[in-house]
Order: structure tokens, then C-alpha cells, then sequence
């Protein structure tokens, strides 16, 4: 009875080998699958002119607040004033 159940787990345990084997070729293959249908992208030419001019600098710094400022006051404010009845009220046009 117990070189059964060894055989049985030996079997299991080959069965489970192989599994993780495929599993392991196959996120290879995914990986590689992917690396290869990546295209290459460039950067932007570095212009010295302008990327160190004082202003260009302040927008750095000020860009991320103004797309705050965008999307949690002056989006959700045109949503309101397309609706009816503000949509009247403001005048908004489709």
C-alpha cells in the first residue's frame, strides 16, 4: 500500500515539475514576445536656448498644479455648466 501511494506522489510531483517548467516557458516567451514588438521611441532634441531660459524652468514647476487646478476645479465646473438648467444659465452650446 505504501509503494503506491509513492509512486502516486513521485508521479505528482514529476506531473507538477513539467507544469512549472511550461509555465516558466512560457512567461519567457511572453516577455521575449513583447520586448520584440516594442517600438523604439526618441527623445526630444535638446534645445540649450530654451531649456535653461528662467521661464522654462517656472513651468516646470508650475505645469503639474495647473493640470491639478484642470482636473479637480475647471473640468467638473464645465460638467456643470452643460447640464440643464445651468446649461441655459451659462449659455453652453453642444
Amino acid at each position: 500500500m505504501q509503494a503506491i501511494d509513492a509512486g502516486r506522489s513521485s508521479r505528482r510531483a514529476v506531473g507538477s515539475r513539467r507544469r512549472g517548467g511550461l509555465l516558466g516557458l512560457l512567461i519567457a516567451a511572453l516577455c521575449a514576445l513583447t520586448l520584440a514588438s516594442a517600438s523604439p521611441t526618441l527623445a526630444d532634441d535638446y534645445d540649450s536656448d530654451s531649456a535653461g531660459h528662467p521661464l522654462r524652468i517656472v513651468a516646470y514647476v508650475l505645469h503639474p498644479f495647473g493640470v491639478a487646478i484642470e482636473y479637480l476645479i475647471l473640468r467638473p465646473a464645465h460638467w456643470i455648466a452643460s447640464q440643464e438648467p445651468m446649461k441655459t444659465v451659462f449659455g453652453h452650446e453642444d
